[in-house]
């Protein structure tokens, strides 16, 4: 069993904050450093930032919603200001592209960004895990307990999965299988995106099976997996569709 530092609930909260809002920040300037590098309109006109405004407030509600739906007895017990505490990267990655989708519809834009967005969530996921795994048994995203040799004790004497190392290692891995597909993906705009964002979705609904199930849906299902099981279904067709034009 493996020892994992630990901190104070004061502390990993604040440690968590941090690494959240590291993980945003990172995210966006990567996808600048994306625009500048492909020689593309720059962040600051308008279309760009109204696709990226979009995913930006897509993302923070729709993060907050998904958690809501995962842990319903904590806001009903405590209140909606218990949201402000909680995130769902799954929650963000839906409502960023429902965000996107919608500013794209407002301002006429009809070429697709997503491919544009894969590094930046990839960053962004892999700094966030970090605070994740940093605020231990104060955050919600630890394992169940484990015999295996790499169990993690986060504080309590129980080694258990540490589901957020194997989030890490699940968006470097999704990487860079886009990354060895590059030369065919970009045959079709956006297909690396709907390929990233559905793995991930079918990367969450496996693993969420041994995290702690924090209210139990139909099937013993948490909230975040029928998330991800509804968001496949009505997904996978455009999946579909654009890996067949390749």
């Amino acid at each position: 069993m493996l020892t994992a530092v630990y901190f104070s609930a004061e502390t990993a909260h604040h440690i968590h904050f941090v690494f959240e809002w590291l993980a945003i920040l990172s995210g966006v300037q990567v996808y600048r450093w994306l625009k500048r590098r492909k020689g593309q309109m720059k962040i600051t006109d308008s279309s760009s930032f109204s696709v990226l405004l979009g995913c930006i407030l897509g993302a923070g509600i729709c993060n907050k919603l998904v958690f809501a739906l995962e842990y319903p007895p904590l806001w009903m017990e405590h209140g909606w200001q218990t949201l402000l505490q909680g995130q769902s990267i799954v929650g963000g990655l839906l409502g960023g592209l429902i965000g996107v989708e919608i500013a794209k519809k407002i301002a006429g834009i009809r070429y697709s960004t997503g491919d544009d967005f894969v590094l930046p969530l990839i960053i962004g996921t892999i700094i966030g895990r970090i605070g994740c795994f940093l605020a231990g048994l104060h955050d919600s995203t630890f394992g169940l307990p484990t015999t295996l040799p790499w169990g993690m004790d986060f504080g309590d004497g129980i080694a258990r999965h540490p589901t957020q190392i194997y989030d890490i290692l699940a968006a470097i891995s999704l990487g860079l299988l886009l990354w060895l597909g590059k030369n065919r993906l970009t045959r079709v705009s956006g297909l690396s995106f709907k390929l990233y964002l559905a793995g991930y979705l079918s990367w969450r609904l496996l693993i969420d099976s041994i995290k702690p199930l924090p209210y139990p849906y139909w099937l013993n299902l948490s909230g975040i997996q029928w998330v991800c099981v509804i968001a496949l279904l009505c997904y996978l067709p455009f999946v579909r569709r654009d890996f067949l034009k390749l």
